[in-house]
């Protein structure tokens, strides 16, 4: 079986307060967009992964494998020979990995018949990463707590264009939380997403992330402006970083420097 999981960006991410367990409570929109990475399983006499196209970290066992060992845990499945095929980059705030496992999930429940209901695959995402469970219902929904308590929210970007900037910046989730300022905002995510028009996000809806990171990566904000003055509607990062993106009526003629990688889609 193959399946195709996709990237998100975040329509803002506030970071409120630190916990005393050292996460962070937030609030922010995951929004699924179409940058996708191939993910195939073929049941086998032996268990085992193996990963082309974007190199990943040597850091331990890969998050799809992490995914399959929870299920093994509960269930007697055979062992498969997985391959995943890296897309979407990595340290960017695309939720790539966290989407790799959740597709992974949902695959496994289809391929051995499991009868898992989206909740309880939602239960198990969770065990894997904060945004893991977004994935499986993979529609926009906003995000508090650590990004695991999520809501439905009734927003559509239909017959915008989404153009996606990453600028080769590895940015992990340490760095990114440890140059962060944590404040409670006066408006909230959903009552700015929901009550103004998208023309209006620009001053009105913030990435936490941006301030600090933004001063010590300058192309970031070279991006982000960039993108404003050929027309964005809204432009930001996404997550913790570093791939910028921005919302427009139609396809924008911006030239970037061509080591970045870029995406686009309409919405």
């Amino acid at each position: 079986m193959v399946v195709f999981p996709n990237a998100k960006i975040n329509l803002g991410l506030n970071i409120i307060s630190k916990r005393p367990d050292g996460y962070h409570e937030l609030e922010t929109c995951f929004f699924p967009v179409a940058w996708k990475d191939m993910l195939e399983a073929i049941p086998s006499e032996s268990q085992s992964m193996s990963v082309t196209g974007i190199k990943l970290p040597d850091d331990g066992i890969n998050i799809v494998e992490k995914a399959y060992q929870l299920l093994v845990r509960d269930f007697q499945i055979r062992p498969v020979n997985i391959h995943l095929h890296k897309i979407i980059p990595i340290g960017a705030g695309l939720g790539g990995g966290s989407s790799d496992a959740a597709f992974a999930l949902r695959l496994f429940n289809d391929m051995f018949d499991l009868k898992l209901s989206d909740e309880k695959l939602m239960l198990y995402a969770a065990q894997l990463g904060a945004d893991c469970a977004f994935f499986i219902k993979n529609k926009p929904m906003l995000a508090r707590g650590i990004g695991e308590k999520l809501s439905e929210i009734d927003i559509s970007l239909k017959g915008k264009f989404l153009l996606l900037v990453y600028p080769g910046i590895h940015i992990s989730t340490k760095e990114a939380y440890a140059k962060v300022i944590p404040r409670k905002r006066e408006t909230s995510i959903e009552t700015i997403l929901t009550e103004n028009p998208l023309d209006q996000w620009r001053n009105l809806l913030v990435n936490d992330f941006e301030e600090a990171l933004f001063a010590h990566y300058p192309v970031l904000p070279e991006i982000k402006q960039t993108m404003y003055d050929h027309g964005a509607l809204y432009a930001s990062m996404s997550g913790s970083g570093s791939c910028m993106y921005g919302i427009f009526d139609q396809s924008p003629e911006v030239q970037f420097d061509p080591g970045f990688t870029i995406w686009s889609e309409d919405l």
